[in-house]
């Protein structure tokens, strides 16, 4: 057992990609599941595969991409260019990120018209991820705590009942 330990970081290394992937559909997962137990029902395994199959599919790779190219195109942890990048990533990631998410889900539940849910609960869950995620991403990102950015993502995304709530009554967590 100790020898796995010590195998995993270096295998984190090796691939960040694939542990990227893994990681995200875990806390995704973990995040519906959790949501779940919180409100008290039965759990909905399908629902939560249905989640880990979204962000298998798209929300754990783009992130991956995005978050590298955002990297790239302005490095560092200067306030100035952590504002640029959560700037940037509110402005273009999340509409994609919401999209994606709300188009997928519909497709999963078979649903005949796969964009109302997006139609609907879009502009609420853009405006409330406005007021939220700039203070959870300059926390996480400027501490270099990116496994809390998406345990965060993971467990807010798939809440459904955060989506016409404040986003002043979700409990925000900081590396601070």
């Amino acid at each position: 057992m100790a020898g796995w330990w010590r195998a995993l970081p270096r295998a984190v290394r090796r691939y960040p990609w694939p542990t990227n992937v893994l990681l995200y559909t875990a806390l995704f997962s973990a995040g519906d599941a959790l949501q779940q137990r919180l409100r008290g029902g039965p759990a909905d395994w399908q629902q939560t595969r249905r989640v880990a199959t979204v962000a298998v599919a798209f929300h754990a790779n783009f992130n991956y991409v995005w978050l590298r190219l955002l990297e790239r195109a302005m490095p560092g942890r200067a306030p100035r260019a952590v504002l640029a990048k959560v700037l940037c990533d509110q402005a273009l990631g999340g509409p994609v990120a919401i999209s994606a998410f709300y188009a997928g889900m519909s497709i999963l539940q078979r649903k005949d018209d796969i964009f109302l849910d997006l139609r609907q609960k879009f502009w609420n869950t853009y405006m409330s991820g406005l007021m939220y995620w700039p203070f959870v991403q300059r926390s996480s990102r400027s501490s270099g705590c990116p496994v809390l950015h998406s345990l965060q993502l993971s467990a807010v995304s798939s809440r459904s009942d955060l989506i016409s709530s404040s986003p002043l009554q979700t409990p925000i967590l900081s590396c601070d």
